[in-house]
């Protein structure tokens, strides 16, 4: 059986919209993009990339995909000239020889190289992948896909990084729609800048007490 992860970055207030740049994600007005990078360092990266370092596939959603698609093959293909270093080098060539699954309606456009449309009905595709024999399926963004992933109870554990701002406004990881659902953390640590790293595996029904 596989298990399902989510791996996302966080504002104190939970938007998780356009972490990395300016223009990942502008819809909504969202005016934030890039909220991570001036507290993005080193142990952030090493602890960011923990995350890859057993086998997976990826699960993303169609904007996340796309985002995807317009750099890591360029990467793969010659790092120097993408500005990359070795390790995103390694990376990129992992995503490409990975198995790609991708909520979309237009599967006839996904044209990097192993990746394959979740279909119609994609929790019932969601549910066969869980049941199936592979690696891990690793959820990277894509926040309209963990919408549903929390809806269904078909999330095993979180990898989150919680940033020391608040936003106010825009896309986030948990909606109207998550289930109540109850996780343990596994790790955590704190960065310098004050990042919070932490892993945390599904546990079950939510308790609740009187005092």
């Amino acid at each position: 059986m596989r298990k399902i992860e989510v791996g996302t970055f966080l504002t104190l207030d939970g938007v998780m919209q356009a972490p990395g740049d300016p223009k990942e994600d502008l819809s909504g007005q969202f005016k934030w993009g890039g909220w991570i990078v001036p507290h993005f360092d080193q142990s952030v990266g090493e602890a960011t990339g923990k995350a890859f370092e057993e086998p997976y596939d990826l699960l993303l959603g169609r904007k996340t995909y796309d985002i995807f698609a317009a750099h890591w093959p360029k990467v793969a293909e010659d790092a120097r000239a993408a500005g990359a270093d070795d390790g995103d080098a390694a990376l990129a060539k992992t995503f490409d020889a990975v198995t790609k699954y991708v909520a979309t309606h237009s599967p006839e456009t996904l044209k990097w190289k192993n990746s394959q449309a979740l279909g119609n009905d994609i929790v019932q595709r969601l549910k066969e992948l869980k049941n199936s024999e592979g690696p891990r399926l690793l959820v990277q963004g894509s926040s309209e896909l963990v919408q549903t992933l929390l809806a269904h109870d078909l999330v095993d554990k979180l990898h989150l990084q919680f940033y020391p701002i608040v936003l106010g406004n825009g896309k986030r990881l948990f909606g109207p729609e998550s289930l109540p659902l109850a996780f343990k953390m596994e790790r955590s640590f704190v960065s310098e800048g004050g990042v919070i790293v932490a892993t945390y595996n599904r546990a079950g029904t939510v308790q609740t007490g009187k005092f």
